[in-house]
């Protein structure tokens, strides 16, 4: 596998020496914590914007994620149900989901993974992901990479901004969106509320003879509020400078139906309710070269799934779940002075606490008797870090970050990342290169959770650790024309598994993985552009020397976007955006139940394609008009063995910016 990758890497990026410079990059913050260029960045990057999220047609994170090289979506039922994300073959507890910086992961899951089903982007700026090892800069679950959600900012001209979104269509599905944003003097403010009420479908697979055609609604309800004044203007060298300060809480809930496969529960349910918010603050010190600042932050998870008796079974559910996290950070960046042929370098350091608390209370009642699971315990961690960022003859790019954190239980986990990108302006190209260390505290349940058939957590846990590298290069074919390609690998020790007797957890395993990320972004025109990414990727178990289930051996998308003129009298220069999505999935290993609803065994789950596709068509100045269509060729593919995907959509809705 490794020779075929290094092949393609070869091949891939192959350019002409009169190969133009693409255009200007996007800035990225997630990386470093620094506001950089994405060509300047030595790791794989993705940004979705607000623009991409309307023109595609995205409600949940889920269907932003989607298309992103390397990153697997893993949906087990229907919308707002658990969904899991695969980031270059590594457990989904092992990417970490930011919120303006602060992590959100669920401390009350049992792993403490994240679910990428129940997020709504109505309040959603952009996304950034960094793919690769980035322990280092933000701490635990960081071994596959980084997802940070950005909330919509404030227009800065602009004292009331109202803007808002209203669509329907298939499954008796309706949604909302309602907001305002202003600056007003040194204040500037934003609200959003969002509402989805959908029938849903039904997420059980049809091809088990016993289906019952149940389908899993969701009504989702969220309000977010962000505020933020400013004090002071930048001030000359050794003087106190501007202060910022700025805040935001959002709250949401979820009610849903829920599947159970291969046998359906009909009265199985869930309410997931979640608020986060926090408070920053901001100093520029002599004249601006130095940036200091808080961050007190909380999150706050509750969740509680029930199913009573009914005609098909007996047996119930009730079980709910409280996380908690509490995080206080100290924040600088520091720009240092050139120095011969070291320019436009920076210095980030910091240092904080965090606390994360778990309250469960799981019953299942069985016919031959009542299984508990429970925990109600919290753990601490303390960490401090610091990171460079320097610019070599104008075209080696080196960055590093170095951490240290200290969780309860066991020895503090020492982190690191090493990269650099070098420009090689004569050949319209980049080369990229980083290697680093990550790693994954033990969960709350994993060390203290308890049941009644003999379970016991393990409090002796050690943390999971991992070693990743990559490299690749990116080339303009010519002006906006860009192919890439990329090779990482990565060894994971220690990870945390049950016992064969299931009375434990313990450091027992470790995997093995390696692949390849290629890409095309090709800029015809204002009217036309495309992106294509393709991943290889083998992960193995190599404890059992089986695959990793869950994670595909090749994927692919291509994102075409058609965006002709339209001859509109009331909108100059509109467009009629047409962004069709095709996605594929290859097979990959996975438990596999057969058509009769028994027992099933380990195998092959069959590969996937979906084709969407979205238009829209500006009506006035300020309101667009849009319908979106979700698998168009009706597939019933199961990403999870047992769930299939929803069947053919449509909706239509209208969205304004005033």
């Amino acid at each position: 596998m490794k020779h075929r990758i290094l092949i393609l890497l070869a091949l891939a990026p192959l350019a002409p020496a009169w190969a133009q410079t693409a255009s200007l990059p996007e800035t990225i913050v997630t990386a470093t914590r620094i506001p950089t260029p994405q060509e300047r960045l030595p790791a794989a990057t993705t940004v979705i914007d607000r623009q991409i999220i309307e023109e595609r047609g995205y409600v949940t994170l889920a269907d932003a994620l989607v298309s992103v090289p390397g990153f697997n979506i893993v949906p087990s039922g229907g919308i707002g149900q658990q969904t899991s994300g695969f980031m270059r073959g590594t457990n989904s507890n092992h990417v970490l989901v930011l919120r303006d910086g602060v992590p959100t992961n669920d401390a009350s899951h049992p792993s403490g993974a994240f679910n990428f089903g129940n997020t709504l982007l109505g309040d959603i700026e952009r996304i950034e992901v960094v793919r690769g090892p980035v322990s280092a800069i933000y701490g635990t679950s960081a071994i596959g990479g980084v997802i940070n959600l950005i909330t919509r900012r404030a227009p800065a001209n602009r004292q009331a901004q109202p803007y808002g979104e209203l669509a329907g269509g298939s499954n008796y599905t309706g949604r909302g969106v309602v907001g305002m944003a202003g600056t007003i003097g040194n204040t500037d403010y934003g609200v959003t509320g969002q509402s989805l009420s959908t029938r849903g479908s039904n997420a059980v697979a049809w091809r088990f003879y016993n289906n019952q055609g149940e389908r899993d609604g969701l009504r989702s309800a969220v309000i977010t509020a962000r505020g933020g004044v400013n004090f002071g203007e930048t001030a000359p060298a050794n003087v106190l400078g501007m202060t910022r300060l700025d805040g935001l809480v959002t709250m949401r809930e979820n009610r849903f139906g829920l599947d159970s496969v291969p046998n359906d529960n009909p009265n199985y349910s869930g309410d997931d309710r979640n608020w986060m918010g926090f408070l920053r603050s901001a100093t520029e010190l002599f004249g601006g070269d130095w940036t200091t600042g808080l961050t007190l932050s909380a999150t706050e998870d509750r969740r509680r799934y029930t199913n009573w008796r009914d005609s098909l079974s007996s047996d119930t559910t009730d079980d709910l779940y409280r996380g908690r996290r509490e995080r206080l950070a100290w924040d600088n960046t520091v720009k240092l002075a050139d120095v011969g042929i070291l320019t436009a370098s920076n210095l980030v350091f910091g240092a904080g606490s965090e606390k994360e608390s778990a309250f469960t209370k799981s019953v299942l009642g069985l016919s031959f008797g009542p299984f508990r699971q429970d925990v109600d315990r919290s753990q601490q961690n303390a960490f401090a870090y610091i990171g460079t960022q320097h610019r070599l003859w104008e075209r080696l790019d080196i960055t590093t970050a170095l951490r240290q954190d200290a969780p309860d239980g066991f020895d503090g986990a020492t982190t690191w990342r090493l990269g650099g990108v070098l420009s090689l302006p004569e050949f319209a190209s980049r080369l990229i290169a980083s290697g680093g260390t990550a790693y994954r505290a033990p969960a709350i349940f994993e060390r203290y959770g308890i049941s009644n058939f003999g379970f016991r957590g393990n409090p002796y846990l050690r943390p999971e650790q991992s070693s990743a590298w990559e490299a690749g290069i990116e080339t303009d074919i010519s002006a906006g024309f860009t192919v890439s390609a990329l090779y990482f690998e990565s060894r994971i020790r220690d990870l945390i598994q049950s016992t064969s007797d299931f009375k434990t957890n313990r450091n027992i395993a470790r995997a093995h993985i390696q692949g390849g990320e290629f890409g095309v972004n090709w800029r015809l025109s204002d009217s036309f552009s495309t992106r294509a990414a393709w991943t290889v990727q083998e992960a193995r178990d190599e404890a059992k020397d089986t695959p990793l289930a869950r994670r595909p051996r090749n994927s692919a998308s291509l994102s075409p976007r058609i965006a002709p003129k339209v001859d509109w009298a009331d909108v100059p220069n509109a467009r009629l955006i047409i962004a069709p999505e095709f996605i594929y999935v290859g097979k990959a290993w996975d438990y596999v139940y057969p058509d009769n609803g028994g027992f099933g065994s380990n195998g092959y789950n069959d590969e996937g394609f979906v084709f969407n596709m979205t238009a829209s068509l500006p009506v006035t100045q300020q309101i667009t008009a849009f319908i979106e269509a979700r698998n168009l060729g009706n597939r019933r593919y199961e990403p999870a063995n047992g769930f299939v995907i929803p069947g053919r959509s449509a909706i239509l809705g209208l969205r304004g910016v005033f």
